[in-house]
């Protein structure tokens, strides 16, 4: 629990906040869960919206003042707030859904603070907006990204606004990838975090302007601080113009990847 009166700075809000709602969604893994509709085959579960509660409550208690936009709850606070979280209660509600373990909390305070918790591995991705760190049982370790891996994890979700432009299915089947990449397919954004940690080389995914999704800002924040390259699938920065987002553990496996999404030779072979 936060002491509102210690003064807890904005990192350590942002864990205490993703290990909440990574705590309902641990306890309530394997149970008959309520579903809510959303449409287009999306669903919410007991769990999403349970943990974003869990979520709220060290928000509301750590950072009175501070608007917030959950997954589940929509905008809440003050219409003026200068300073807003972004929040994502259960990243893989299908994976769960169906017994799977790759799912995510997200929590990001918007151009500041995020964490990303694997409420199974018991780890959380976090940073204080200029250095990133993984805490597990208690201990903090710098991210160290690194392409090694050669994994890359594509997301194969819609919605597809960059079709028939860019397909990520296509990357797939681009010739060089199987050369340069091995694909993986989580379906969950804990992938786009693990690019921070080594755990994978890139995380490449469509979609518009991604900075401010509550999906993918703290994600984008841990890889940004730990020294990622990230940009839209055009290779410019993302934001309001964005496109969707590739994010590389260095710049040769993002120079890789972008050759193959806009079909230029590379002929440089990653390391």
């Amino acid at each position: 629990m936060i002491d509102s009166n210690a003064g807890p700075d904005d990192a350590e809000v942002a864990i205490a906040a993703a290990c909440a709602g990574a705590d309902v969604v641990r306890g309530l893994y394997g149970r008959r869960l309520a579903r809510i509709d959303k449409g287009a085959g999306d669903f919410a579960t007991t769990a999403d919206v349970e943990a974003e509660k869990a979520i709220l409550r060290v928000l509301r208690t750590a950072r009175p003042d501070d608007a917030v936009l959950g997954e589940e709850g929509g905008r809440q606070g003050a219409a003026g707030a200068e300073r807003q979280w972004l929040v994502d209660p259960l990243c893989g509600t299908l994976n769960y859904a169906v017994g799977g373990m790759p799912v995510a909390v997200n929590v990001a305070l918007r151009d500041g603070a995020a964490a990303v918790a694997d409420p199974f591995g018991g780890e959380v991705l976090f940073t204080d907006g200029e250095s990133a760190w993984t805490r597990h049982d208690g201990a903090d370790a710098r991210l160290v990204p690194t392409s090694a891996s050669r994994l890359v994890d594509v997301n194969l979700d819609p919605p597809f606004p960059s079709a028939p432009g860019f397909r990520a299915v296509d990357l797939l089947a681009h010739a060089g990838f199987a050369e340069r990449f091995r694909p993986r397919v989580v379906s969950t954004t804990l992938a786009l975090a693990w690019v921070a940690a080594g755990k994978r080389a890139a995380y490449v995914t469509d979609g518009g302007d991604l900075s401010g999704s509550v999906h993918f800002a703290a994600g984008i924040a841990v890889c940004r601080a730990a020294g990622c390259v990230v940009t839209g699938i055009d290779g410019a920065p993302i934001g309001r113009a964005g496109r969707g987002l590739v994010v590389a553990a260095d710049a040769e496996a993002h120079g890789l990847l972008m050759s193959m999404i806009h079909g230029r030779k590379q002929e440089r072979p990653l390391s």
